[in-house]
Protein backbone atom coordinates (compact mmCIF):
# COMPACT_ATOMS: atom_id res chain seq x y z
CA UNK A 1 0.00 0.00 0.00
CA UNK A 2 1.69 3.18 -1.27
CA UNK A 3 1.26 6.59 0.30
CA UNK A 4 0.20 8.47 -2.84
CA UNK A 5 0.81 11.93 -1.40
CA UNK A 6 4.42 11.08 -0.54
CA UNK A 7 4.76 9.42 -3.96
CA UNK A 8 3.80 12.65 -5.71
CA UNK A 9 5.93 14.86 -3.48
CA UNK A 10 8.93 12.58 -4.02
CA UNK A 11 8.57 12.85 -7.80
CA UNK A 12 8.51 16.64 -7.47
CA UNK A 13 11.66 16.60 -5.35
CA UNK A 14 13.50 14.39 -7.83
CA UNK A 15 12.63 16.91 -10.55
CA UNK A 16 14.12 19.71 -8.45
CA UNK A 17 17.21 18.24 -6.77
CA UNK A 18 20.11 15.95 -7.77
CA UNK A 19 19.68 13.91 -4.58
CA UNK A 20 16.69 13.23 -2.35
CA UNK A 21 16.89 11.52 1.05
CA UNK A 22 13.71 9.64 1.93
CA UNK A 23 13.67 9.17 5.71
CA UNK A 24 11.41 6.93 7.75
CA UNK A 25 11.41 4.04 10.22
CA UNK A 26 11.92 0.51 8.99
CA UNK A 27 8.97 -1.26 7.37
CA UNK A 28 7.15 1.99 6.64
CA UNK A 29 7.29 1.33 2.88
CA UNK A 30 10.30 3.37 1.71
CA UNK A 31 11.74 0.56 -0.41
CA UNK A 32 8.39 -0.29 -2.01
CA UNK A 33 7.82 3.36 -2.90
CA UNK A 34 11.36 3.83 -4.23
CA UNK A 35 11.16 0.72 -6.38
CA UNK A 36 7.82 1.81 -7.82
CA UNK A 37 9.34 5.16 -8.76
CA UNK A 38 12.35 3.34 -10.19
CA UNK A 39 10.09 1.34 -12.49
CA UNK A 40 8.98 4.52 -14.24
CA UNK A 41 12.38 4.93 -15.90
CA UNK A 42 15.99 3.67 -15.98
CA UNK A 43 17.11 2.94 -12.42
CA UNK A 44 19.58 0.98 -10.30
CA UNK A 45 18.68 -0.33 -6.82
CA UNK A 46 21.38 -1.18 -4.26
CA UNK A 47 20.68 -2.42 -0.73
CA UNK A 48 23.65 -1.36 1.38
CA UNK A 49 22.81 -3.92 4.05
CA UNK A 50 23.72 -6.55 1.45
CA UNK A 51 27.38 -7.59 1.33
CA UNK A 52 27.06 -8.17 -2.41
CA UNK A 53 25.73 -4.69 -3.10
CA UNK A 54 28.28 -3.04 -0.81
CA UNK A 55 31.06 -4.83 -2.64
CA UNK A 56 29.97 -3.19 -5.89
CA UNK A 57 30.77 0.16 -4.31
CA UNK A 58 34.40 -0.52 -3.42
CA UNK A 59 35.18 1.94 -6.22
CA UNK A 60 31.97 3.97 -6.07
CA UNK A 61 32.84 6.66 -8.59
CA UNK A 62 33.89 4.07 -11.14
CA UNK A 63 30.87 1.83 -10.59
CA UNK A 64 28.22 4.54 -10.34
CA UNK A 65 29.83 6.50 -13.16
CA UNK A 66 28.79 3.66 -15.45
CA UNK A 67 25.15 4.27 -14.46
CA UNK A 68 25.01 8.04 -14.82
CA UNK A 69 21.91 7.79 -17.03
CA UNK A 70 19.90 6.07 -14.26
CA UNK A 71 18.22 7.02 -11.03
CA UNK A 72 20.41 5.31 -8.43
CA UNK A 73 18.47 4.13 -5.37
CA UNK A 74 20.68 3.50 -2.33
CA UNK A 75 18.81 1.75 0.50
CA UNK A 76 20.04 2.10 4.12
CA UNK A 77 22.67 4.51 2.85
CA UNK A 78 23.77 5.56 6.33
CA UNK A 79 25.49 2.15 6.60
CA UNK A 80 28.23 3.48 4.27
CA UNK A 81 28.93 7.03 5.52
CA UNK A 82 32.10 7.40 3.45
CA UNK A 83 29.98 7.22 0.30
CA UNK A 84 28.58 10.75 0.59
CA UNK A 85 31.79 12.45 -0.50
CA UNK A 86 31.82 10.28 -3.63
CA UNK A 87 28.21 11.18 -4.37
CA UNK A 88 29.14 14.84 -4.23
CA UNK A 89 31.77 14.33 -6.91
CA UNK A 90 29.38 12.37 -9.10
CA UNK A 91 26.67 15.02 -8.77
CA UNK A 92 29.09 17.81 -9.69
CA UNK A 93 30.35 15.86 -12.71
CA UNK A 94 26.78 15.22 -13.77
CA UNK A 95 25.96 18.92 -13.55
CA UNK A 96 28.76 19.70 -15.99
CA UNK A 97 27.14 17.24 -18.40
CA UNK A 98 23.70 18.78 -17.94
CA UNK A 99 22.26 16.25 -15.43
CA UNK A 100 21.10 18.57 -12.64
CA UNK A 101 18.25 16.62 -11.01
CA UNK A 102 17.04 13.11 -10.24
CA UNK A 103 20.47 11.48 -9.82
CA UNK A 104 20.24 9.73 -6.43
CA UNK A 105 17.45 8.57 -4.15
CA UNK A 106 18.82 7.78 -0.68
CA UNK A 107 16.78 5.75 1.81
CA UNK A 108 17.51 5.75 5.54
CA UNK A 109 15.92 4.87 8.86
CA UNK A 110 18.11 7.01 11.16
CA UNK A 111 17.26 10.62 10.42
CA UNK A 112 19.81 12.69 12.35
CA UNK A 113 22.66 10.36 11.47
CA UNK A 114 21.87 10.44 7.78
CA UNK A 115 21.22 14.18 7.73
CA UNK A 116 24.52 14.89 9.47
CA UNK A 117 26.49 12.61 7.16
CA UNK A 118 24.87 13.88 3.98
CA UNK A 119 24.72 17.52 5.07
CA UNK A 120 28.48 17.69 5.50
CA UNK A 121 29.10 16.54 1.92
CA UNK A 122 25.94 17.28 -0.06
CA UNK A 123 24.98 20.75 1.15
CA UNK A 124 22.98 22.47 -1.57
CA UNK A 125 22.64 19.20 -3.48
CA UNK A 126 20.14 17.23 -1.41
CA UNK A 127 16.50 17.51 -0.34
CA UNK A 128 15.01 15.69 2.66
CA UNK A 129 11.57 14.10 2.81
CA UNK A 130 10.10 12.09 5.68
CA UNK A 131 7.86 9.11 4.96
CA UNK A 132 5.51 8.36 7.83
CA UNK A 133 3.18 5.41 8.43
CA UNK A 134 -0.27 5.50 6.82
CA UNK A 135 -2.51 8.32 8.00
CA UNK A 136 -6.28 8.98 7.82
CA UNK A 137 -6.06 10.53 4.34
CA UNK A 138 -4.76 7.22 2.94
CA UNK A 139 -7.64 5.05 4.13
CA UNK A 140 -11.44 4.84 4.03
CA UNK A 141 -12.86 7.14 6.77
CA UNK A 142 -14.88 4.20 8.08
CA UNK A 143 -11.63 2.39 8.94
CA UNK A 144 -10.30 5.15 11.21
CA UNK A 145 -10.61 3.10 14.41
CA UNK A 146 -8.77 0.19 12.81
CA UNK A 147 -5.95 2.52 11.82
CA UNK A 148 -5.85 3.87 15.38
CA UNK A 149 -5.74 0.39 16.93
CA UNK A 150 -3.26 -1.20 14.49
CA UNK A 151 -1.18 1.83 13.61
CA UNK A 152 -0.03 2.92 10.18
CA UNK A 153 2.74 0.48 9.30
CA UNK A 154 1.33 -1.14 6.14
CA UNK A 155 1.92 -4.78 7.16
CA UNK A 156 0.27 -4.16 10.52
CA UNK A 157 -2.68 -2.22 9.16
CA UNK A 158 -3.36 -4.68 6.32
CA UNK A 159 -3.00 -7.85 8.42
CA UNK A 160 -5.84 -10.38 8.12
CA UNK A 161 -6.67 -10.24 11.83
CA UNK A 162 -5.94 -8.24 14.97
CA UNK A 163 -3.86 -11.14 16.27
CA UNK A 164 -1.68 -11.20 13.14
CA UNK A 165 -1.33 -7.43 13.29
CA UNK A 166 -0.25 -7.53 16.93
CA UNK A 167 2.23 -10.34 16.20
CA UNK A 168 3.77 -8.28 13.38
CA UNK A 169 4.18 -5.27 15.68
CA UNK A 170 5.76 -7.35 18.43
CA UNK A 171 8.22 -8.78 15.90
CA UNK A 172 8.92 -5.25 14.68
CA UNK A 173 9.75 -4.11 18.23
CA UNK A 174 11.95 -7.13 18.84
CA UNK A 175 13.79 -6.61 15.55
CA UNK A 176 14.60 -3.01 16.44
CA UNK A 177 15.81 -3.96 19.91
CA UNK A 178 17.89 -7.00 18.96
CA UNK A 179 19.14 -6.16 15.47
CA UNK A 180 18.66 -2.62 14.19
CA UNK A 181 19.70 -0.54 17.19
CA UNK A 182 22.88 -2.59 17.90
CA UNK A 183 23.85 -2.14 14.22
CA UNK A 184 23.64 1.63 14.66
CA UNK A 185 26.33 1.55 17.31
CA UNK A 186 24.80 2.21 20.75
CA UNK A 187 25.62 -0.50 23.27
CA UNK A 188 22.34 -0.61 25.15
CA UNK A 189 20.95 -3.81 26.64
CA UNK A 190 17.86 -4.79 24.65
CA UNK A 191 15.84 -5.42 27.82
CA UNK A 192 16.73 -1.98 29.23
CA UNK A 193 15.66 -0.24 26.04
CA UNK A 194 12.47 -2.33 25.93
CA UNK A 195 11.61 -1.20 29.45
CA UNK A 196 12.23 2.40 28.43
CA UNK A 197 10.02 2.02 25.34
CA UNK A 198 7.21 0.47 27.44
CA UNK A 199 7.54 3.28 29.98
CA UNK A 200 7.17 5.82 27.18
CA UNK A 201 4.00 4.06 26.03
CA UNK A 202 2.54 4.19 29.56
CA UNK A 203 3.58 7.86 29.70
CA UNK A 204 2.06 8.68 26.28
CA UNK A 205 1.41 12.45 25.88
CA UNK A 206 2.95 13.20 29.28
CA UNK A 207 5.51 15.87 30.08
CA UNK A 208 9.04 14.52 30.04
CA UNK A 209 10.48 13.97 33.52
CA UNK A 210 13.89 12.43 32.93
CA UNK A 211 14.50 12.01 36.66
CA UNK A 212 11.47 9.72 37.03
CA UNK A 213 12.59 7.56 34.10
CA UNK A 214 16.13 7.48 35.46
CA UNK A 215 15.00 6.22 38.88
CA UNK A 216 12.85 3.50 37.34
CA UNK A 217 15.64 2.32 35.04
CA UNK A 218 18.47 2.65 37.56
CA UNK A 219 20.46 5.06 35.37
CA UNK A 220 21.21 8.78 35.43
CA UNK A 221 19.36 11.58 33.67
CA UNK A 222 21.96 11.95 30.92
CA UNK A 223 21.56 8.29 30.03
CA UNK A 224 17.79 8.70 29.78
CA UNK A 225 18.34 11.71 27.51
CA UNK A 226 20.59 9.61 25.26
CA UNK A 227 17.96 6.85 25.07
CA UNK A 228 15.32 9.39 24.11
CA UNK A 229 17.59 11.03 21.53
CA UNK A 230 18.09 7.61 19.94
CA UNK A 231 14.35 6.87 19.73
CA UNK A 232 13.68 10.32 18.28
CA UNK A 233 16.49 9.84 15.75
CA UNK A 234 14.95 6.53 14.67
CA UNK A 235 11.65 8.37 14.05
CA UNK A 236 9.89 6.16 16.60
CA UNK A 237 9.26 8.82 19.25
CA UNK A 238 8.21 12.46 18.98
CA UNK A 239 9.42 15.14 21.35
CA UNK A 240 6.77 17.88 21.07
CA UNK A 241 8.29 21.12 22.26
CA UNK A 242 6.34 23.78 24.17
CA UNK A 243 5.54 27.06 22.43
CA UNK A 244 7.21 30.09 23.95
CA UNK A 245 6.27 33.72 23.58
CA UNK A 246 6.63 37.03 25.36
CA UNK A 247 3.14 37.18 26.91
CA UNK A 248 4.66 37.27 30.38
CA UNK A 249 2.99 34.00 31.35
CA UNK A 250 4.87 31.33 33.26
CA UNK A 251 5.12 28.61 30.64
CA UNK A 252 5.88 24.92 31.00
CA UNK A 253 9.35 24.27 29.56
CA UNK A 254 9.46 20.46 29.41
CA UNK A 255 8.54 18.77 26.12
CA UNK A 256 5.76 16.26 25.76
CA UNK A 257 6.74 12.81 24.57
CA UNK A 258 4.79 10.50 22.26
CA UNK A 259 5.49 7.08 20.79
CA UNK A 260 4.68 8.12 17.25
CA UNK A 261 2.75 5.12 15.94
CA UNK A 262 -0.39 4.26 17.90
CA UNK A 263 -0.14 0.59 16.95
CA UNK A 264 3.31 0.37 18.52
CA UNK A 265 1.92 1.99 21.70
CA UNK A 266 -0.74 -0.70 21.88
CA UNK A 267 1.69 -3.54 21.16
CA UNK A 268 4.01 -2.37 23.92
CA UNK A 269 1.06 -2.39 26.33
CA UNK A 270 -0.45 -5.68 25.12
CA UNK A 271 -3.62 -4.10 23.68
CA UNK A 272 -4.99 -6.20 20.82
CA UNK A 273 -8.42 -4.76 19.92
CA UNK A 274 -10.59 -1.65 19.97
CA UNK A 275 -12.61 -3.06 22.86
CA UNK A 276 -9.46 -3.63 24.91
CA UNK A 277 -8.15 -0.19 24.02
CA UNK A 278 -11.33 1.67 25.00
CA UNK A 279 -11.18 0.01 28.42
CA UNK A 280 -7.51 0.85 28.98
CA UNK A 281 -6.28 3.96 30.86
CA UNK A 282 -4.06 4.91 27.89
CA UNK A 283 -7.02 5.31 25.48
CA UNK A 284 -7.28 9.11 25.75
CA UNK A 285 -3.53 9.69 25.51
CA UNK A 286 -3.25 7.21 22.63
CA UNK A 287 -6.00 9.01 20.70
CA UNK A 288 -4.27 12.34 21.36
CA UNK A 289 -0.97 11.04 19.98
CA UNK A 290 -2.74 9.49 16.98
CA UNK A 291 -4.45 12.79 16.13
CA UNK A 292 -1.26 14.81 16.58
CA UNK A 293 0.77 12.53 14.29
CA UNK A 294 -2.01 12.53 11.68
CA UNK A 295 -2.27 16.32 11.61
CA UNK A 296 1.49 16.87 11.50
CA UNK A 297 1.69 14.40 8.61
CA UNK A 298 -1.02 16.30 6.72
CA UNK A 299 0.30 19.80 7.43
CA UNK A 300 2.65 21.63 5.05
CA UNK A 301 6.25 20.58 5.56
CA UNK A 302 7.30 23.99 6.87
CA UNK A 303 4.56 24.08 9.53
CA UNK A 304 5.71 24.19 13.15
CA UNK A 305 4.08 21.96 15.78
CA UNK A 306 4.08 22.76 19.49
CA UNK A 307 1.86 22.58 22.53
CA UNK A 308 1.02 25.41 24.91
CA UNK A 309 0.73 25.17 28.67
CA UNK A 310 1.11 27.64 31.51
CA UNK A 311 1.68 26.97 35.18
CA UNK A 312 -1.84 28.35 35.80
CA UNK A 313 -3.41 25.59 33.69
CA UNK A 314 -4.02 27.28 30.32
CA UNK A 315 -3.39 24.58 27.73
CA UNK A 316 -3.58 23.77 24.00
CA UNK A 317 -2.84 20.18 22.95
CA UNK A 318 -1.46 21.12 19.52
CA UNK A 319 -0.55 24.55 18.20
CA UNK A 320 0.21 24.51 14.47
CA UNK A 321 1.97 27.53 13.00
CA UNK A 322 1.50 27.38 9.24
CA UNK A 323 3.98 28.75 6.67
CA UNK A 324 1.60 31.70 6.19
CA UNK A 325 2.08 32.63 9.85
CA UNK A 326 -1.47 31.69 10.81
CA UNK A 327 -1.92 29.60 13.94
CA UNK A 328 -4.41 26.82 14.57
CA UNK A 329 -5.13 25.94 18.20
CA UNK A 330 -6.29 22.34 18.45
CA UNK A 331 -7.86 20.58 21.42
CA UNK A 332 -8.20 16.79 21.22
CA UNK A 333 -11.09 14.90 22.80
CA UNK A 334 -12.03 11.24 22.64
CA UNK A 335 -15.70 11.86 23.60
CA UNK A 336 -18.52 12.13 21.05
CA UNK A 337 -19.85 15.00 23.19
CA UNK A 338 -16.65 16.96 23.84
CA UNK A 339 -16.60 19.35 26.78
CA UNK A 340 -13.97 22.06 26.89
CA UNK A 341 -12.10 23.05 30.03
CA UNK A 342 -11.52 26.68 30.94
CA UNK A 343 -7.81 26.15 30.28
CA UNK A 344 -8.35 25.97 26.51
CA UNK A 345 -10.31 29.24 26.48
CA UNK A 346 -7.63 30.91 28.60
CA UNK A 347 -4.86 29.67 26.34
CA UNK A 348 -6.67 30.99 23.26
CA UNK A 349 -7.04 34.34 25.01
CA UNK A 350 -3.24 34.35 25.50
CA UNK A 351 -2.35 33.42 21.92
CA UNK A 352 -5.25 34.68 19.77
CA UNK A 353 -5.05 31.85 17.21
CA UNK A 354 -6.58 32.26 13.76
CA UNK A 355 -8.59 29.04 14.18
CA UNK A 356 -9.79 27.21 17.27
CA UNK A 357 -10.59 23.55 16.67
CA UNK A 358 -11.68 20.55 18.71
CA UNK A 359 -10.92 17.18 17.10
CA UNK A 360 -13.27 14.42 18.22
CA UNK A 361 -14.04 10.87 16.97
CA UNK A 362 -17.34 11.80 15.31
CA UNK A 363 -17.90 12.45 11.60
CA UNK A 364 -20.04 15.59 11.74
CA UNK A 365 -18.52 19.06 12.03
CA UNK A 366 -20.36 21.92 13.73
CA UNK A 367 -19.71 25.29 15.39
CA UNK A 368 -19.24 25.63 19.14
CA UNK A 369 -19.09 28.72 21.33
CA UNK A 370 -16.62 31.61 20.97
CA UNK A 371 -15.60 30.75 17.42
CA UNK A 372 -14.56 27.19 18.22
CA UNK A 373 -15.17 24.49 15.61
CA UNK A 374 -15.88 20.85 16.46
CA UNK A 375 -14.48 18.74 13.61
CA UNK A 376 -13.50 15.23 12.59
CA UNK A 377 -9.88 14.20 12.17
CA UNK A 378 -10.15 13.34 8.43
CA UNK A 379 -11.76 16.71 7.66
CA UNK A 380 -9.09 18.80 9.39
CA UNK A 381 -6.29 16.62 7.98
CA UNK A 382 -7.74 17.19 4.50
CA UNK A 383 -7.83 20.94 5.06
CA UNK A 384 -4.18 20.95 6.11
CA UNK A 385 -3.13 18.79 3.15
CA UNK A 386 -4.80 21.27 0.77
CA UNK A 387 -2.66 24.18 1.99
CA UNK A 388 0.12 25.09 -0.41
Amino acid sequence: MINRRIHDILLERLDESPAVALLGPRQVGKTTLAQEIGESGPSLYLDLESDADRSRLREPELYLGNHEDKLVILDEVHRVPDLFQNLRGLIDKGRKKGRRTGRFLLLGSASLDLMRQSGESLAGRISYLEMRPLDPLEIDPGDLNELWVRGGFPDSYLAKSNQMSLRWRRDFIRSYLERDIPQLGPRIAAETLRRFWVMLAHHQSGLLNAADFARSLGVDGKTVASYLDLMVDLLLVRRLEPWHNNTGKRLVKSPRVYVRDSGIVHALLGIDSLEALLGHPVAGASWEGFVIESLIAAAPEAALANFYRTSAGAEIDLLLTLPTGKRWAIEIKRSLTPKLERGFYNACDDIHPDRKLVIYPGSESYPHSEGIEIASLPEVAGQLAAIR
